[in-house]
């Protein structure tokens, strides 16, 4: 694969990945843009593109785990205390996770092959930029009345768990609608944050899982150097991008994100209608 194509994948990638702006519906316009530009001198096949895709998402999993060790620490702890027959708060923290993750691991393993390519469209990208960037909106005039893991019920999970299916539609964002669907619930902003970034980890694992599978099965199981070059890549800009996004919501709204999807959303509208796009 085009190194400038790798690197610009990978950076787009690990930027968005945690930011509610949907990383996956970004991976297709680059793809789009960089297809329109004729920046990539190579053509790859489906399994080359799964392989980057994979080491794309591994990366990125990868900056979430390190930046949260300490929640992954504890839901390990967690584990064990239930294990154990200790039912504490790490304990039912590690419930809450759970209870979040299980609507989406289902959804997707049963409607993996139901999203074609043929609905993964820039009309369709561009509609849900903007409707579920109005959503975040109103959704972050909520009133914040919880600040930690512990304060959480099984309800508010399960809410954010199946609103969390909903990013299996391109353009949604599994962050941005994890993050809504928390501070509807009363969540606050850096909370909603760092539920959504927790819930991406067993999320991409399993994504990672059944695209490896597909890859296995494509019978070129090659990761190749570019695709790991970008792994690597995402890894960081990721990294950076949890980092601000956590120090922003300390003290500001996800207005600027709001803003960021509409003009997106709108400017796309504006290139299907002019026949560009």
């Amino acid at each position: 694969m085009d190194i400038i194509s790798t690197v610009f994948l990978a950076l787009v990638q690990g930027i968005t990945e945690f930011l509610p702006i949907s990383s996956s519906g970004h991976l297709i316009l680059g793809r789009w843009l960089l297809g329109l530009l004729g920046v990539t001198s190579t053509v790859m096949t489906p399994a080359e593109e799964l392989a980057l895709d994979i080491a794309l998402h591994v990366g990125s999993l990868g900056a979430v785990i390190v930046y949260f060790w300490r929640d992954v620490v504890m839901l390990f702890m967690g584990l064990v205390d239930g294990v154990t027959g200790r039912m504490g708060p790490r304990f039912r923290t590690l419930l809450v996770v759970i209870a979040a993750s299980l609507p989406i691991v289902v959804v997707a393993f049963l409607a993996k092959d139901l999203v074609t390519e043929a609905g993964r469209n820039l009309a369709i990208i561009a509609w849900t930029t903007i409707l579920f960037g109005i959503l975040l909106w109103l959704a972050d005039r909520r009133p914040e009345q919880k600040d930690t893991l512990e304060a959480l019920s099984l309800r508010d999970a399960m809410v954010v768990g199946f609103a969390q299916c909903l990013a299996i539609i391109p353009g949604v964002s599994r962050s941005g609608i994890c993050m809504t669907a928390a501070r509807f619930v009363g969540m606050d902003r850096p909370l909603s944050a760092r539920l959504a970034m927790l819930l991406s980890i067993p999320t991409i694992l399993g994504a990672g899982v059944l695209a490896g599978y597909d890859l296995y099965k494509s019978g070129n199981a090659q990761v190749t150097s570019d695709a790991l070059f970008g792994g690597i890549l995402a890894f960081f800009a990721a990294f950076a991008s949890i980092a601000l996004l956590m120090k922003w919501l300390e003290r500001q709204s996800y207005t600027p994100f709001v803003i960021y999807r509409i003009v997106l959303g709108v400017f796309l509208l504006g290139l299907i209608f002019a026949g560009i796009a």
